[in-house]
């Protein structure tokens, strides 16, 4: 048999075997896509961090850029902590006049939302949207 005959009567083979072993999804994992908004506006920049409440899986992260995240988690029941740091000013690396500087930053959303998140998101398999609206005081 010749190659081009070899590959006519492989390639749906592949093909086939590509859309059922390619397409098919973790089971226990989950894509969770969403918005941040902090008092009505998209969150610019941040973090979003999934951490499982059975203690056993791992925990996940992604960026928010311009409000926007997209973050692959484990199924089941996380805790979502969410961080919106500003900048506050500025500090010199080294004690030289020339020093570089580096940005301070602090966080702008209160702990409710991080540090003692009172958060939690159902990550099922797949496709999973949810948006959080936050609130400062």
């Amino acid at each position: 048999m010749t190659l081009t005959r070899t590959f006519f009567w492989s390639a749906p083979a592949i093909v086939l075997g590509c859309a059922i072993g390619c397409g098919s999804q973790d089971p226990n994992r989950g894509e969770v896509t969403g918005i941040v908004t902090v008092n009505g506006q998209p969150a610019v920049t941040g973090a979003v961090a999934f951490s499982p409440v059975d203690g056993q899986s791992p925990t996940s992260g992604g960026k928010i850029i311009d409000g926007k995240y997209t973050v692959t988690a484990s199924t089941g029941t996380s805790r979502v902590a969410i961080r919106v740091p500003k900048v506050v000013g500025k500090r010199k690396l080294y004690n030289t006049p020339d020093s570089p500087e580096q940005p301070l930053m602090a966080e702008t959303l209160p702990p409710e939302y991080n540090d003692r998140t009172t958060l939690t998101l159902e990550v099922k398999p797949g496709d999973n949207e949810h948006n959080f609206e936050l609130q400062t005081k």
